[in-house]
């Protein structure tokens, strides 16, 4: 996509990949699952910069294009929470617009009552000073920017909103409601352990290494398309569940399927592999976690996760609003795993809905 420009990005240890289109002070910073790069949010990016934001998605550490940790077995999702946050304060989104922000709190004239020292005579970071200074007001609306996340992307979304709540103006999520770590009422049900997650402890990545990369995400996209929890028999392989004669989704094409190939050529699946999934068992770090911002849950009627334990009573019945209050659920009927994918201009209608009801 031609209007998308790509850069490497210094962010702690790694050099990033990051796609970015639009420009402005309104920064939508997107979050990709497994087993997704930045590409997964090509439509959502064209279609929020259209509407003045500015549009980041990058390529977690170890995924595509981005660089390798030196130790993936260490890695855990607060590693990709603190590579968002830093990411962030490497592109300046730390100085996001003072417009917008001095504009909600002040009055043209309470800015001019000071004649003899009128922030608005000063160059743009006195002014930001002169403002800090004479009022009574925290700036950290500055540092925020709105998030969206799908599959583990959204855990790592959430978790940017319970640990860094300043840096957050609302959070978007796809498929994926936010759980607490440790036992819960959806956490408390085992999933089965012909389930891909269940075998992440080797035999997955044993699977998953007997292909090449365009297989394993042709075989990923169509299994995980379907309505169904797919399940390997306890002799069997997830991988081949798949009949290799199966057309890709019609949503999902051929040149697709190329990019993402061509994309994970790089770093193939050894650290995609380690993390999330692998970790999640271990993830404690949070104690009584809230989201305070103000969230949107997407969620596919078809998506295959509903029919995981306890998830889809957890999400109609309201009890995640326990940990985010703010909460707004939205349902679309035929949608998948892939909704964003499959229904682009739907999912695009509800973000950018979302961001005009939230934004400045």
């Amino acid at each position: 996509m031609e209007k998308i420009q790509h850069t490497n990005v210094q962010v702690r240890e790694l050099k990033l990949h990051v796609a970015e289109i639009g420009s402005g002070p309104k920064v939508v910073l997107f979050f990709h699952g497994f087993p997704e790069i930045w590409y997964t949010w090509r439509h959502q990016m064209v279609a929020v910069a259209n509407k003045g934001y500015r549009a980041i998605a990058f390529d977690h550490r170890g995924y595509g294009l981005s660089e390798q940790p030196a130790e993936p077995e260490k890695a855990t999702l607060l590693d990709l929470v603190d590579d968002a946050v830093a990411l962030l304060d490497s592109l300046g989104i730390d100085k996001l617009s003072y417009y917008v922000c001095v504009r909600t709190w002040f009055t043209e004239n309470a800015l001019l009552e000071n004649t003899t020292a009128s922030p608005l005579s000063q160059d743009h970071g006195s002014f930001l000073l002169a403002v800090y200074k004479n009022s009574k007001f925290n700036l950290d609306y500055l540092y925020q920017a709105f998030i969206v996340g799908k599959d583990f992307g959204a855990l790592s979304a959430y978790r940017v909103g319970v640990l860094h709540p300043e840096r957050v103006s609302a959070i978007i999520t796809l498929g994926t409601p936010f759980i607490q770590p440790g036992p819960s009422v959806v956490q408390n049900h085992p999933l089965p352990e012909g389930f891909y997650i269940s075998r992440w402890q080797g035999r997955a990545e044993a699977d998953f290494g007997r292909f090449d990369v365009k297989t394993v995400i042709r075989n990923i996209y169509i299994l995980f398309s379907k309505s169904e929890i797919p399940i390997a028999a306890a002799d069997q392989e997830i991988m081949d569940l798949i009949d290799p004669a199966t057309p890709l989704p019609p949503w999902f094409s051929e040149e697709d399927l190329s990019v993402y190939a061509s994309l994970y050529e790089k770093s193939g699946f050894c650290f995609a592999l380690q993390v999330p999934y692998r970790k999640l068992k271990v993830d404690r770090s949070l104690i009584d976690p809230k989201v305070s911002a103000p969230s949107l849950l997407i969620v596919g009627e078809k998506d295959y996760s509903l029919k995981m334990p306890g998830v889809n009573n957890y999400i109609r019945t309201g009890a995640m609003k326990h940990l985010v209050p703010d909460l707004d659920v939205k349902f679309i009927e035929e949608g998948t795993h892939f909704m964003h994918e499959q229904f682009p201009e739907q999912v695009n209608q509800l973000i950018i809905a979302f961001l005009g009801k939230h934004g400045a």
